[in-house]
């Protein structure tokens, strides 16, 4: 009997609840994403870290797949094809592709006008693009880790209470050198954090 052999953590961070996040993860590395708390949606966005225009893309991934749910062996492509990253271990099973990013606007749009001073992921982005030379023609539609995001029969989609929990996380490999940037989401007006965002843990190991 083998053992599987021994990984080296080379970054071990904690997100704090409701802020950006951002690294380079290196090809052959992987980053486990840790739900400290239990029902943490996470939002994320991928790039090759070589050429910024080569980007995660929903509908490449979707199609590939054929499913619009991510979980263990997921292939996580850009439209021309690029593998960014692979699902290799999924405590949750379910993750969302389709739902996007919140959005001071989509907030004022769904909950109110009382809800426009508050803080959402897209401003998480934007905040962490800047640091890599991006902007906001460079968010595209996102990864929600941990979100769940069902379809009715008639096609509406849901934000519904999450399948996580406490310590639960998924595990991602590198397959190129990829850019990883994260909004760890600060909304509290669905149950998608179950209205009480809390941190989550990032590590990379080699």
């Amino acid at each position: 009997m083998t053992s599987a052999p021994t990984r080296t953590i080379v970054l071990d961070e904690t997100v704090p609840a409701r802020a950006p996040w951002s690294t380079v993860v290196r090809a052959g590395d992987q980053l486990d994403i840790i739900d400290l708390h239990g029902n943490q949606a996470v939002d994320c966005l991928l790039y090759a870290a070589a050429d910024h225009t080569d980007r995660y893309s929903a509908q490449a991934t979707i199609t590939a797949q054929r499913n619009i749910f991510l979980g263990t062996g997921s292939v996580l492509l850009t439209d021309a094809g690029t593998a960014l990253m692979t699902v290799v271990a999924d405590e949750v099973g379910n993750h969302d592709t389709i739902a996007g990013a919140c959005s001071q606007e989509s907030n004022t749009l769904r909950y109110g006008h009382h809800t426009a001073h508050q803080h959402a992921c897209v401003e998480n982005f934007l905040a962490e693009a800047l640091k890599w030379g991006l902007g906001k023609r460079d968010l595209v539609s996102n990864i929600n880790w941990f979100m769940n995001v069902p379809v009715e029969a008639d096609g509406t989609l849901g934000i519904v209470d999450g399948l996580s929990a406490p310590g639960k996380k998924v595990t991602l490999r590198a397959e190129i050198d990829t850019l990883v940037l994260v909004s760890n989401c600060p909304q509290i007006n669905n149950p998608c954090n179950g209205f009480d965002p809390t941190p989550v843990r990032m590590v990379v190991t080699r």
